[in-house]
């Protein structure tokens, strides 16, 4: 398994399609995982720290566990079929439960929880942006900011997207 991370939530243009990009946290590899518009909300909301007046259904989903005295220790992304993500919510006591990626990565957030990815659906969905990834930001110069680093890698996986398909993802 790959420890990965959330860069951010995009709409890729001009399908108007959200997707969440991950990348490798020792890695130059980036995920593109194309998504629903509720779970893209859902990650958009919790990466930009925005807590809802009420509970959305990831938050509900973190509250009964914690409720039931248990907690997500991580997430899984397991594999990818014909363009299909599949997730796991890994709990404190063992306990596997079954997820859509696009969930599971909304959860993990909540939960404060690592997400990784298996080795084959970072080989199979991975996609290298060029010169960056953690030993490049390091030499690109240690005074860039985190934002900074952020935004090069989203204009860098912009230009990427202009010329890819989500059937460029299919085998």
């Amino acid at each position: 398994m790959i420890e990965v991370e959330i860069v951010g939530v995009r709409i890729e243009m001009p399908s108007n399609q959200p997707l969440v990009l991950l990348r490798e946290r020792l890695g130059p590899r980036h995920i593109p995982i194309w998504i629903g518009a509720a779970e893209a909300t859902a990650i958009a909301l919790a990466e930009q720290g925005v807590v809802p007046p009420r509970p959305l259904t990831h938050d509900l989903l973190c509250g009964v566990v914690q409720a039931l005295e248990h907690s997500i220790v991580r997430v899984n992304l397991t594999k990818v079929e014909e363009g299909v993500f599949f997730g796991e919510l890994v709990m404190d006591n063992g306990t596997i439960v079954s997820s859509r990626a696009s969930d599971a990565i909304a959860i993990a957030q909540r939960a404060k929880c690592s997400i990784w990815a298996a080795e084959a659906l970072v080989d199979e969905a991975g996609v290298e942006l060029g010169g960056d990834g953690p030993d490049h930001d390091a030499q690109a110069g240690q005074d860039a900011t985190d934002d900074d680093a952020k935004e090069r890698e989203v204009r860098q996986f912009r230009e990427f997207l202009n010329d890819v398909e989500p059937e460029d993802f299919e085998k």
